[in-house]
């Protein structure tokens, strides 16, 4: 029998088009049976009409259906995707640029810090409607498979209150930075043995290993001396200078979950690269969201004229998704890095949060080997960033305000930077311009409208961050092909351009 693959936010062309190319490149599942679903119409007929033209083109017995009607979707489904986020990018402008009032600045503001806890508000109570859908239409043991962010507060939520759906969170960030490794050491990604474990966006190489040999204290030099990543990775370079090993996740997106590197603004320059965006430009990631979504909604006809994508196994991508159904589904063993809850996996992190962590899977499902002790200064990172995911995922199922201000209070970055009273007035200018999509927050919304009405109880103090201008469509115009490119992609930092001189 075929298998069904509901996607959910399958509006979001990069990832969901990639998802169905990866899946139909397994020989075994060349029949599986795709529901699209999404709130935004347009979108998700534009994905929609792409992918049924590839299938057709390709002459696969598969099979795509769209419909805004999520239940139906999930009805009788094997594996749930989801690619939400909830709130679009109107709200992805918010969770950037007011905590710009207050000198909060950040590069992706989707994991942490006021923007990853503001997301996290948005996203979990949809999470776990899906996880409800899931229960009662969806085929028993049917997997939820989670791409949204902020990823471990959204799987935390989900493993404590969706009622028992089996939720594994994916991330390509590791395997971004074992390709950098390789890059360093100018050996082949390939060859390179690694053991990764902490949490999402924090997880550490505290293993990295070629033919025998253990080169992880050899990591800080070669970063140091290479021409471009030296450069490049100014924060993790320090991180790991001070902490002894190399952290996964990006120059941009790490300078935002500690408290040093972002919290003057004078300062801020000295660590980032403008080369590429994940380098650590101010509101980066929202503003290549943008350039993408704008070109995408504009060019689609060009798109439905290129030629269609084929389902070969050497066009395969490494997103960990497709490789996880191919062995539940087939037998064959994967190996790869999950977020999955803790269950003494990492010994010195809580049981109950949510690790990032080497696994495999196989026939009989997904198998997670005790790792032991994190370094003790890396668990002390991740710690710090598991206090504010647990206060913010009790907010976010609960509508409890005081939780989200304590949250933002400890957060690493947002503590650096702001005073608690300027912290509660960004809590409430962020709950009162976010309201259409936190429901749960009627009474807290309600208040923090009457205490702004009342005027603002502490002054703004902005700071216009390292921007870049958004390109419009006419101005993408001069370069189409990069444009296509950047749209097309799910991981839109794939090919990093050369550090700035």
């Amino acid at each position: 029998m075929p298998i069904k693959v509901a996607i959910v936010g399958a509006g979001s062309i990069g990832f969901t088009r990639a998802q169905v190319r990866d899946i139909l490149c397994v020989p075994e599942l060349r029949d599986t049976q795709f529901a699209f679903t999404d709130i935004n119409e347009r979108n998700l007929d534009m994905v929609y009409q792409l992918c049924r033209r590839d299938i057709e083109h390709s002459g696969l017995p598969a099979s795509v259906t769209a419909t805004t009607d999520r239940r139906e979707a999930f009805r009788d489904a094997d594996y749930v995707y989801s690619f939400v986020r909830v709130g679009g990018l109107e709200a992805f402008a918010l969770d950037i640029d007011i905590p710009l009032k207050y000198g909060v600045d950040q590069c992706v503001g989707d994991t942490l810090a006021p923007g990853g806890i503001m997301y996290a508000q948005r996203t979990i109570p949809v999470l776990l409607e899906f996880c409800r859908d899931i229960s009662e239409v969806a085929k028993p043991g049917c997997i939820l498979i989670n791409h949204s962010n902020p990823m471990a507060m959204n799987t935390w939520a989900c493993n404590k209150y969706g009622g028992g759906v089996q939720v594994i969170g994916l991330c390509h960030g590791v395997e971004g930075g074992h390709w950098m490794i390789g890059e360093a050491l100018g050996i082949p990604a390939s060859e390179i043995d690694i053991i990764c474990a902490g949490i999402n966006h924090q997880t550490w190489y505290i293993k990295v290993q070629h033919k025998g040999e253990d080169l992880t204290g050899k990591l800080l030099e070669a970063f140091e001396r290479h021409p471009t990543l030296s450069k490049t990775e100014k924060v993790r370079i320090d991180m790991m200078r001070r902490f002894g090993y190399f952290s996964t996740e990006s120059n941009g997106h790490l300078s935002e979950y500690v408290p040093w590197y972002r919290k003057r603004p004078e300062e801020i320059p000295n660590w980032i690269d403008l080369g590429s965006w994940i380098n650590g430009e101010t509101g980066g990631y929202l503003r290549v969201c943008t350039e993408g979504r704008n070109w995408f909604e504009h060019d689609f006809p060009n798109w439905m004229k290129a030629e269609p994508w084929s389902f070969d196994p050497q066009h395969r991508g490494h997103e960990h998704g497709s490789y996880i159904i191919e062995s539940l589904e087939t037998g064959r063993i994967y190996r790869g890095h999950f977020n999955v809850r803790n269950n003494g996996v990492i010994t010195n992190l809580p049981d109950d949060c949510v690790i990032e962590a080497p696994g495999f899977v196989d026939a009989l499902g997904l198998h997670m080997p005790v790792i032991g002790d994190l370094p003790l200064g890396c668990a002390a990172v991740c710690n710090a960033s598991v206090s504010v995911q647990r206060l913010a995922v009790e907010a976010a199922v609960h509508g409890d305000d005081q939780l989200l201000r304590q949250a933002m209070m400890m957060d690493p970055l947002t503590g650096a930077v702001c005073t608690p009273p300027e912290i509660w007035q960004m809590v409430d200018e962020m709950l009162v311009a976010m309201e259409p999509w936190l429901p749960q927050y009627g009474r807290a919304i309600a208040e923090a409208k009457a205490r702004l009405a009342a005027g603002l109880q502490v002054p703004h103090r902005p700071t216009p961050g390292v921007r870049l201008h958004t390109k419009t469509v006419e101005e993408m115009e001069a370069d189409r092909a990069a444009a296509t490119k950047q749209a097309a992609e799910a991981d839109k930092a794939q090919e990093r351009p050369a550090a700035e001189e």
